[in-house]
Parts: structure tokens; C-alpha cells; sequence
């Protein structure tokens, strides 16, 4: 199997597992436009930052006092363990995706449950190293983060008041007693610490690397633009900035009903609640905040600027300074209110895509020297040995310095090499005695088996326009309709698929496309695809024959740096620690999917001294900096819901419940004296 991937490495242009590690010096790919050109969009990038950190970390961005930090707050990810469950609403087949199941530990699990360390691993076998042994427990509900009580938005206001004005309602699914609980997002949050080296953004893909100023969906969004003040008009224009999936993750969040927003509120709505506050009004800030410090209020909470004031020291004008004459001559073109309120998705996206830009983890040991080896100086014996391992087993999908084929291929492509991100390959075969199946799939993303595919399709799905997430699955559709353009503009080099068509199909089932990229030019035997009608019988085939694509059930491939702090772990937090991801790979996956890449995800078995060198080593993927919350992982004071309290009683007969709250401490640049816990600290026994 080592050979098996040392030859993939060697085909596909990727870095070798004997590569640097360091992420020291790696750059973030650039977002033209952005701070740079004659008109850059962000004229002031101090300003763009200290306005996305308050973003981020302000309560009120909420409707109901929930912060984008509310999921985030802990290494970047969430801990919290009460109200926590989902009952796995993604699933196709939804005869029990709104119903709770009950936990491994006999409890009835669904709102307001506190989780337990014995409710893990959400798949349990007799024999955890081997998955044809007995199931003792599966489950298809999903740990995830708690958000917003459900409610129709009406309005919001400009006073104090921390919540949106919403129309509650009784919830058939959040609800204990007669009472509502809050509402749980649909799969486990993940870190953002260095999501801003990810080409796309959220488990599915679906945050676009381009940005369109107002969605999450790039060029997929043709409604999509802003309000630009030109030649003494303001015009709604399109916009489409690239390597920009963080603030298109960003505008997601605020809008959606489970996470953080009464259902049908808009970011118009939200720019009137938040322009003439002052930013994190009620949060207290370390006056050695990395960034705030310098503009808190002196003795007592909050910064002294308004949001409106912040986005205009940012921004350049001609996005929010349009005269009053102009503005209202766009009254209709922007559906009333000011410029500035018409262009705050744009303002939120780039200003935290700008914070979480700083979040970048480079001082771990795999950072430091390296030694005659090539390894890291500063590793123990068993550390080193933990990395062999990693680097034999772990890497073709954990690639680069970001230990994620999922970030930027310019991160993890050897210099000249052709930048990819849709591949064919073996995903099983004859050594996992399934036969061999070859498929074209997305790089970055894997159906690794955590649960039955149909549980939640993943990368599968399609966005709201109807087109399909995944760009391999949008290259097929280009094989059954040659005119058909993908709409994700990602080059695909089909010479340097690890398995070209030619190895599959008879030379007269194939012909040369109409256009042959610069990568192809030398290896233009290679660059054949197959024929319209020949496609056309192969997607009528059982998994479209030699036209597969292992799409269902994809999920993008996490990065695991500082991985020792972010659990819960997996799409679907169905894993409370290390140990127990380990015995899921050990074991090569919960299930068999049809789209399981059996090529990655193999029984091994792992020998107990690999284990424990597999472990050593994850542990040393923990920067300090975060441990300690230091600069520039320091952040504001948040108060976050965590479930209900008991002791009202559940006494009255409508109204959401009354919460217990974690209460997060402000952190300055030089950070806390007690580090972070990983997650299965958190839990009872």
C-alpha cells in the first residue's frame, strides 16, 4: 500500500510525503483586487480587520445572541456539550431524520441533552479494530453546535436590545416539554484556524472560492452583486474576487435559521440592527487585545466607533459614500435603504474573511529545525516514529504544510506543475477484495465511510440553482454535452488524471475535446475523453460504469493542525477523541460505501506502537499560541447558551426555555494561564 501511494504522489504533481511540514513562510493565495490594483476594494486593512474580529466575536449579530464566535470559541471550534444533538436532518431517506435516537449510554438523547463520554463513538463494534465484527451501537443523529431559537423574523431595532423583534413558533423538533429549546446546525463546526489557506469553505464545498459580494455561491449566483458608485450613479455591478471562500462562508451563517438568524431575516435587516452601535457593545475587551486594544472604550465594554464608522475607515467610498441625491435616485435599484445597508454582505464577508486571515497556526514543533532525517529536531523518538507512519499512511489526503489536499493546490503542487482539482483514479481495489472500481472525484474531498452515504450526500449535493456542488461532477455533465460550460471556473487537466480514460476505454470510444489546455499540449494521447454516445450508454450503467463519480458522501478533508483541541471530530461529531479516530482508520471506515475511497481508507491494522507514535505526533500539531489563546488567537468576552436550566422547571406552557451560559473570559495578546482542554474533558462519564 506504501508503494501503491508513493506512485500516486509521484504521478499527481503533489508534494512526497518527505516534504517540508513547516508552515512557516506559506503564503495565503492572494485575492486580486482586494488590497492591491489601482482602487483597492479594503483602502485600510488595519481597519478591515479590527471591524471583521468585532463582526466575528459580537453577540449581537444574532438574533437572538448568538456570535459567529458563539461555534468558534474554542481553538476555533466548539466544545460545548448540553443541546448539542441534531437528529440528522441531512438524510435522504427522512423517516427518522427528525426524530432523536436514543444515546450508547441509554440516555433519550435530543434537546437539551448533556452528553456523555460513554454516548462515544457513535458507531460501536465488539471488536473496534475489525468492521465485519458485531455493531453494539449506531446512531444517525449528529453532534453539532447549538444556535438560534426558531422564530419568523419581523423586525429588528436600533436600541440596546440585543434581540431581533421574531414570531415564535412552536418548534416540532427543538422543543422540551411545551417549551423551545434552541435549535442545532445540520453537521459538526470546524475550526477556522488556517481555514484561510481552503480553496472552498464548509464540509460540502458549497462556500465558492469566488466571492460575489452577497452569497455563498459564487458565479453559481447571477443575482448576486453590489451597489458601486461610478460616474456619478450608483450601479448595481457584478463582482467575482477569487481565492475568496472565507467571505463567502462568512455570509452564510447570519441568514440561516438554525445557526444564527430567525428565518427570513436579510442582511439589510441586519445592517439597520448593527450601523449606529458600537461594535461589541456589551463584550468586554483586554485592553492588550492584539487587534481591539487600541480601540476599545476606556472602563467599560465595547470599542468607541460605531460599525457604520468602522466600515467606512475600510472600505473605500465609491462601496458606501454615494451623495444622498444618488442614493435616492437608486431607491428601487437597491430596494430601498442606503448604499451602505445594501452592500453589508459585502462588508461582513471581506472583513472577517480579513480576521480570520490573521488565524494562522505556524508555531508547532513540525515548524521548527529539522534534522539530518528530515525530520523535526525537536520530536521525541516515538513523536518521529508517529510521523513515519503519518507520512506512509496519512498524507495523500492530509497533504502539505496545511496537512489538507483541501487547501489551495498551489499550497501542496510542486512548482510547475499543473494546479488540480478534479482527479481519476483506483478508489477500490483488488487488495480489499472488492474488485476495481476507478472514478473521478474532487481533490480535497473523500467518502471515507464515517456513515452510511445516504445519512448526508455531502459534497452530492447541489446548490440552490440546481447545480451540482462538485466539480467532478460538473465535468461529467461537460462528457454528456459538450456545450455545456462548467460553471466553476476550475481548470480540468485530464492528461494528468493518475488514471486517463485510455487506460479504460478502447481507443475508437474516444476523441480529443474540442479544446486542449496548455498542461495537455505534450500529452495529447492522454487528454482524450470518451465519445458523446459512449458516455451517454455509461451514465445509464449501475454507478454510470467507467463514468463513476465518488462524490456521495464526500466531506472535505480537515486540516490537523491543533487537532488534539478541536474535537468533537468527523461531519457529524460522531468521534469525542484522537483515540477513537484512530481506531475508525485502524478499522478502515464504519461502513462500506460505493463511493468509499478503499484506496485511503483501509483496514491497516495500525501495530500498538504505531498508535501510540500516531498520537505523540498529532499531540505535537498543537501551536501554543492557541493552547494559550496568545496574539493573535486573543479574543473579546462572549457568553455563549449552553441548554437549559433545570431548576425553572419547565413550568410554563409556551416561551423558549431560560439558559445556562458559558461565560468566556476576555483574552489579551498574552493570552490565558490555564490552556484549552480538548473536548472529552468537557463530558460526563
Amino acid at each position: 500500500m506504501a508503494i501503491l501511494l508513493l506512485s500516486l504522489i509521484a504521478q499527481s504533481g503533489l508534494t512526497s510525503p518527505q516534504a517540508p511540514l513547516s508552515l512557516k513562510g506559506v503564503k495565503i493565495p492572494i485575492s486580486p483586487g482586494l488590497y492591491t490594483g489601482y482602487k483597492p476594494i479594503i483602502r485600510d486593512k488595519k481597519a478591515a480587520i479590527i471591524l471583521g474580529k468585532s463582526l466575528f466575536w459580537d453577540m449581537a449579530v444574532g438574533s437572538d445572541g448568538i456570535a459567529c464566535a458563539s461555534c468558534h470559541f474554542h481553538a476555533g471550534a466548539d466544545i460545548r456539550t448540553r443541546n448539542q444533538i441534531d437528529p440528522g436532518s441531512k438524510q435522504l431517506n427522512n423517516s427518522t431524520g427528525g426524530t432523536f435516537e436514543k444515546t450508547a449510554s441509554g440516555g433519550n438523547g435530543g434537546p437539551n441533552y448533556q452528553l456523555k463520554s460513554s454516548d462515544f463513538p457513535m458507531f460501536q463494534f465488539a471488536d473496534p479494530t475489525n468492521p465485519q465484527s458485531q455493531i453494539l451501537f449506531k446512531s444517525d443523529d449528529v453532534v453539532s453546535s447549538s444556535g438560534v431559537f426558531g422564530g419568523k423574523f419581523k423586525s429588528t431595532t436600533r436600541s440596546e436590545s440585543q434581540n431581533d423583534v421574531c414570531l415564535a413558533e412552536p418548534d416540532l423538533i427543538f422543543h422540551q416539554e411545551n417549551r423551545n429549546t434552541r435549535r442545532v446546525s445540520l453537521r459538526n463546526a470546524p475550526t477556522v484556524i488556517n481555514a484561510a489557506f481552503n480553496y472552498r469553505n464548509f464540509w460540502d464545498g458549497r462556500a465558492n472560492n469566488i466571492f460575489n459580494g452577497q452569497t455563498p455561491y459564487g458565479f453559481r449566483d447571477k443575482l448576486a452583486g453590489i451597489y458601486e458608485y461610478r460616474q456619478g450613479l450608483i450601479r448595481k455591478t457584478k463582482i467575482h474576487l477569487k481565492n475568496a471562500s472565507l467571505a463567502s462562508q462568512a455570509v452564510a451563517p447570519p441568514l440561516d435559521h438554525r445557526e444564527m438568524s430567525c428565518e427570513g431575516r436579510s442582511f439589510k435587516a441586519l445592517a439597520e440592527r448593527l450601523l449606529y452601535r458600537k461594535a461589541l457593545e456589551k463584550q468586554r475587551i483586554a485592553p492588550d487585545d492584539s487587534v481591539l486594544g487600541g480601540s476599545r472604550e476606556a472602563n467599560t465594554s465595547g470599542l468607541r466607533d460605531t460599525y457604520e464608522v468602522l466600515i467606512k475607515r475600510a472600505f473605500d467610498p465609491r462601496y458606501w459614500g454615494a451623495p444622498e441625491r444618488a442614493q435616492r435616485q437608486a431607491n428601487d435599484l437597491m430596494a430601498g435603504g442606503r448604499q451602505i445597508e445594501a452592500n453589508f454582505a459585502f462588508f461582513f464577508g471581506l472583513s472577517i474573511q480579513a480576521y480570520e486571515a490573521t488565524l494562522i497556526s505556524d508555531q508547532t514543533p513540525i515548524d521548527g529545525p529539522i534534522d539530518h532525517d528530515g525530520l523535526p529536531q525537536s520530536l521525541s523518538a516515538i513523536e518521529k516514529h508517529g510521523l513515519r507512519v503519518f507520512q506512509k499512511e496519512c498524507m495523500l489526503c492530509h497533504q502539505g504544510p496545511t496537512l489538507t489536499a483541501a487547501a489551495h493546490p498551489e499550497i501542496y503542487t510542486v512548482p510547475g506543475s499543473p494546479l488540480r482539482f478534479v482527479d481519476r483514479r483506483e478508489i477500490n481495489g483488488d487488495f480489499d477484495g472488492l474488485g476495481l472500481a476507478v472514478a473521478l472525484l474532487d481533490l480535497g474531498f473523500s467518502n471515507t465511510s464515517v456513515t452510511p452515504t445516504e445519512q448526508d450526500i455531502g459534497l452530492g449535493g447541489r446548490d440552490p440553482y440546481g447545480h451540482p456542488l462538485s466539480f467532478s461532477e460538473q465535468y461529467y455533465e461537460t462528457l454528456l454535452n459538450p456545450q455545456m460550460v462548467m460553471i466553476d471556473p476550475v481548470l480540468v487537466s485530464n492528461c494528468n488524471f493518475q488514471r486517463p480514460f485510455g487506460m479504460d476505454f478502447k481507443p475508437q470510444e474516444l476523441k480529443h475535446p474540442a479544446t486542449i489546455s496548455d498542461a495537455c499540449r505534450e500529452s495529447k494521447i492522454n487528454a482524450r475523453i470518451p465519445k458523446v454516445p459512449v458516455a451517454e450508454r455509461e451514465a445509464k450503467k449501475f454507478e454510470r460504469g467507467r463514468l463513476l463519480t465518488a462524490v456521495q458522501g464526500a466531506f472535505k478533508i480537515p486540516g490537523l493542525r491543533n487537532i488534539e483541541l478541536t474535537g468533537p471530530y468527523m461531519h457529524n461529531g460522531s468521534m469525542k477523541n484522537l483515540e477513537e479516530v484512530l481506531s475508525f482508520y485502524d478499522r478502515g471506515g464504519n461502513t462500506k460505501n460505493t463511493h468509499h475511497i478503499a484506496n485511503q481508507v483501509f483496514q491497516r491494522p495500525f501495530s500498538p506502537k504505531d498508535k501510540e507514535g500516531l498520537l505523540a505526533f498529532l499531540k505535537t500539531l498543537t501551536d501554543d499560541r492557541v493552547r494559550f489563546e496568545r496574539a493573535p488567537f486573543d479574543h473579546p468576552s462572549l457568553r455563549v447558551p449552553h441548554g437549559a436550566l433545570f431548576s425553572t422547571a419547565f413550568d410554563q406552557k409556551d416561551g423558549p426555555v431560560e439558559e445556562a451560559l458559558l461565560e468566556i473570559q476576555e483574552v489579551g495578546r498574552s493570552g490565558r494561564k490555564e490552556p484549552l482542554q480538548p473536548f472529552d474533558r468537557f463530558l460526563q462519564p
